[in-house]
């Protein structure tokens, strides 16, 4: 029988102190003496909305966009809160990211995973939580997605996530390796202005087991691979898009095998300040249920 451990509910400090460093930073009067730091002059939905871990893109996958509406003589910043509701888990995630100079972004999220009366189950108790802290960065290399409209290449920028969990024991006595990893990716993304249609595509190395929840490595595997995140989304209208989303994953533990996500979503950009995405998100097998679908909600406000 698994114990239940301690349940730490909130971020931890070093993480609150980065948030407040990202405010301070956008906030602060002396940076804005003489230029203007929030100056919104990118098109509208073009930073997209906050992923599943913090960073610029869709739901699940990363996108090579910088977040923010910030252009490259100014600062974009966004605050987000996702919920993802399954038949036997949940998880929520608030988090806030800074792009500074549409070139470089900072973000940080901050995961509860609530396995609900699967805990029960599974000897921890009704309710055990997992956390994890994500720190990201992304650097755009190359390319525009939406100014080079006359050139094949698209807007390609590299990044990485570094995650920490809190429930070391438990990942281990499940077969992971480790509870502190770090993602590494690179993203193109192309955005068809005429054809009102965004196509994206991630390659992202990784160890991670359900994104991180339940750790790093396994007992089957415990290198890094490769895996792939795609999206495509058709815009409506300036406000109002819908697309796809599908994202491999490892399956590193003896457990249960760790399919890919998918999701279909749908997001209305109220104003370059506030979004709201919708979606049916797929997120496969979590370790002994399978078919884990439902709602994917997340609502983001920015400068």
């Amino acid at each position: 029988m698994l114990s239940r451990g301690a349940c730490h509910m909130r971020p931890s400090l070093p993480s609150l102190a980065v948030m407040a460093g990202l405010v301070s930073f956008a906030a602060s009067p002396a940076l804005a003496d003489g230029w203007t730091m929030f100056d919104g002059g990118k098109l509208l939905a073009t930073g997209g909305v906050s992923q599943v871990e913090g960073a610029g893109g869709g739901g699940l996958a990363t996108w090579a966009m910088i977040t923010g509406y910030g252009t490259r003589d100014s600062v974009g910043l966004n605050v987000h809160y996702t919920a993802v509701l399954l038949p036997d888990y949940a998880l929520q995630s608030p988090g806030i990211s800074v792009g500074l100079w549409d070139r470089l972004e900072l973000s940080y999220a901050w995961q509860a995973f609530d396995t609900q009366n699967t805990g029960a189950q599974l000897g921890l108790g009704t309710g055990y939580t997992f956390h994890q802290n994500i720190f990201g960065a992304k650097l755009k290399l190359i390319g525009d997605a939406v100014y080079d409209q006359d050139d094949w290449l698209p807007q390609i920028s590299i990044g990485l996530q570094h995650k920490e969990n809190d429930r070391g024991a438990i990942i281990a006595a499940v077969g992971g390796k480790g509870s502190v990893g770090t993602d590494y990716y690179v993203s193109a993304s192309k955005l068809f202005l005429a054809q009102s249609l965004l196509v994206n595509a991630t390659l992202r190395e990784t160890k991670a087991n359900q994104f991180g929840i339940l750790g790093f490595g396994g007992d089957k595997h415990n290198d890094y691979s490769s895996q792939f995140e795609g999206s495509a989304a058709y815009l409506f209208s300036k406000r109002f898009a819908v697309g796809a989303e599908l994202r491999s994953k490892p399956s590193n533990l003896g457990i249960a095998h760790e399919g890919a996500a998918w999701d279909l979503f749908a997001a209305y950009f109220f104003s370059k300040n506030l979004s709201m995405t919708a979606a049916y998100a797929d997120l496969g097998n979590i370790v002994i249920h399978n078919s884990q679908h439902g709602a994917y909600l997340s609502l983001q406000a920015g400068l």
